[in-house]
């Protein structure tokens, strides 16, 4: 019998973060407390821009931002914002989507599952992702179980599941 696997990524589907952020915007410029205050969020690029004329604002917008992202399913470990930062009058947070696994989380994720794993379970790195393969389909699925129950500090999907 061959192998089953799955592919362990860290993903964020853009249309759904782009959603978010246009409800984000829509919701600022609605918002009584936001009125005449300079308030936006939008993309600048690939980075996520957030402005106001006050640091506490600035931290508002992010954490409607925030709101909107975990309403439409995206992991909050996959934003990376950074603090307010004075910018002339105007406070500005830059945040991004980190996607991808990095080599050495994979490494971490691997030795999780190498250690606390059941025993016949491989795990090998395949570029920005890690592809995980077993005899048996329910050793498959501990190692997901495992994996949810871990507080990694990145967001993780399993897919192509075979």
């Amino acid at each position: 019998m061959a192998d089953s696997s799955f592919d362990i990524v860290s993903k964020v589907e853009r249309q759904e973060v782009d959603n978010a952020l246009n409800q984000a915007a829509k919701e600022i410029s609605q918002r009584y407390d936001f009125k005449g205050t300079g308030a936006s969020i939008s993309w600048s690029g690939e980075k996520i821009l957030m402005e106001a004329n006050g640091e506490e604002r600035v931290k508002a917008i992010l954490d409607i931002f925030q709101s909107k992202l975990i309403k439409r399913g995206i992991s909050l470990k996959s934003l990376d914002a950074g603090e307010p930062q004075l910018s002339g009058k105007e406070y500005k947070i830059f945040a991004s989507i980190e996607e991808g696994i990095s080599q050495e989380n994979a490494k971490k994720v691997a030795k999780i599952i190498r250690d606390e794993g059941p025993k016949g379970v491989k795990a090998q790195v395949q570029g920005d992702e890690l592809r995980v393969s077993s005899k048996s389909r329910d050793d498959l699925q501990a190692v997901q179980t495992l994996l949810k129950g871990k507080d990694l500090d990145f967001a993780i999907q399993f897919v192509n599941y075979r």
